[in-house]
């Protein structure tokens, strides 16, 4: 395993990620997209754990806890600038209409840092298969074709599997990664509220499930 800083954020907190080589096809796991999800963070951080246990997998999986180092320092949704990332990413549908301060889209497409971080990860990794850990109601998002990921993880979860999170989402990863870009992207909406213990026992194994289902899907 691999420490390898990507970026800083805009108050200059480094952007971890965890890099885990192996000869199969790329993975990039997100956690802390939006600092006041904990529930993702703490199934990331989960995963590193596990991982560095015991990681039989050929992936070469990145994986970031923090996505939003200073939302997460702040728990606060939004960056250290008051932007939802999940709002910012340059994609065809992003508006500057900010219709809720809570998912501020920033002054323009991909004006965050951390976006560009990201931006410029998916680039480079060119994962076929994104998970972004959030939390809210249960629920695993589908943008791209990665439903066998999803099915892994609602088998153990029973989770709905749904191809429309249900409202509008101009600028969110799932679209910019999964659907405008080949990076078939998972959002994994963890039930909020569950204590650490209960994300640990329950949600790491469906995240090692996901990854194994990505490893059966011929290349």
């Amino acid at each position: 395993m691999k420490v390898r800083v990507f970026g800083h954020s805009s108050f200059n907190l480094p952007i971890v990620g965890y890099e885990f080589a192996g000869d199969g096809p790329e993975v990039l796991v997100l956690g802390g997209i939006h600092g006041d999800e904990y529930e993702g963070v703490a199934t990331a951080d989960g995963l590193l754990e596990s991982l560095l246990q015991d990681n039989p997998f050929r992936l070469s999986i990145t994986l970031i806890p923090r996505a939003n180092p200073d939302g997460v320092l702040l728990r606060t949704r939004s960056n250290g600038q008051g932007v939802d990332l999940n709002r910012n990413l340059p994609t065809k549908d992003w508006s500057p209409e900010i219709k809720n301060p809570r998912y501020n889209p920033g002054p323009r497409a991909g004006s965050e840092i951390e976006n560009q971080v990201l931006m410029r990860l998916l680039e480079e990794k060119k994962p076929v298969f994104v998970l972004s850990l959030h939390s809210w109601h249960p629920v695993l998002n589908v943008n791209g074709p990665c439903r066998p990921q999803a099915e892994a993880i609602a088998r153990l979860t029973g989770y709905k599997i749904d191809d429309d999170i249900g409202y509008p989402t101009p600028g969110c990863l799932g679209t910019y990664a999964g659907l405008e870009r080949p990076h078939a992207t998972l959002t994994y909406e963890i039930e909020r509220g569950q204590s650490v213990p209960e994300i640990l026992k329950i949600h790491v194994p469906a995240v090692r499930a996901a990854l194994q289902a990505t490893e059966r899907i011929p290349s």
